[in-house]
């Protein structure tokens, strides 16, 4: 039987030229400590689930405790203020409108808009996005990377199987007269697959909570048993068994690609 090859997430560039989404990097683009990528796989697999999403060009931003003021290399290092109102990311409008069906000119996404709550900006990231059917993406800042002190990000999950719109995050400035600059030589997003079903109440408010260890049952005492005392009473306690053990069964249950990303792993550094 044929492979059903239809994506989970497509990407659409508006923007000509600006950097493309890269999947996201299991080591934390180099930075994470040599023990944790080599041993701890619930780090890895956050780092490395999803997209890694780059600004589609430099630029800073600044608040005066009143109001947000941007400049990129286009403006010459003016400062100016964006208000309750929107931008256009450098000379796009024109493109835009010249590529477009008729009734559509006009309607270009913009750049940057300033939003009513005090210092909070939003981004496009000059994409487009559509999902798979009962998919949503997660937008949030990048995993496990050290996170700028000047500004922090809302996370947020859209829906893009029901909406065709463009990525965005918001950045709310958290230090006033101080420049922030927004560059290319890190991820500004990580963005990541969820099943809708995942955040849907029925599964949501069905968690259960135990209160005391009288109410363990015998399949947690043997779990207990396999992940605590057995790995402590080994004569040679081995790092990284969760992450093997994981690795293993992603292999046993078929999983396509986990096979491929142990040979990446095993692999010595270039």
């Amino acid at each position: 039987m044929a492979q059903d090859r239809t994506p989970i997430v497509a990407f659409h560039r508006l923007i000509p030229g600006i950097p493309a989404p890269e999947r996201a990097d299991r080591s934390g683009l180099g930075g994470l400590p040599t023990r944790a990528f080599r041993y701890c796989d619930a780090v890895t697999t956050a780092s490395g689930y999803g997209w890694h999403i780059t600004a589609p060009l430099e630029f800073s931003l600044m608040w005066d405790g009143h109001e947000v003021l941007w400049t990129c290399e286009e403006l010459e290092h003016e400062w100016m203020p964006l208000g309750l109102g929107a931008v256009q990311y450098p000379h796009f409008r024109a493109r835009f409108d010249a590529e477009v069906p008729e009734d559509i000119r006009g309607f270009s996404p913009p750049f940057l808009t300033g939003l009513p709550e005090p210092g909070v900006v939003q981004m496009w990231t000059g994409l487009f996005v559509r999902t798979a059917p009962g998919w949503s993406l997660l937008s949030r800042a990048p995993a496990n990377l050290p996170r700028n002190p000047h500004y922090e990000q809302f996370e947020g999950v859209v829906e893009f199987d029901k909406w065709f719109g463009p990525l965005f995050t918001n950045i709310r400035l958290t230090r006033t007269d101080t420049p922030v600059q927004i560059t290319q030589l890190r991820p500004i997003l990580q963005v990541m697959p969820v099943p809708q079903f995942a955040y849907a109440d029925a599964i949501l408010n069905a968690a259960t909570v135990t209160d005391a260890l009288t109410q363990w049952g015998e399949a947690e005492w043997d779990a207990y048993r396999d992940s605590v005392v057995t790995p402590a009473m080994a004569e040679e306690h081995q790092p990284g068994r969760y992450a093997a053990e994981v690795r293993r069964q992603r292999r046993a249950a078929g999983c396509p690609f986990a096979a491929m990303a142990a040979a990446r792993e095993a692999a010595p550094a270039a």
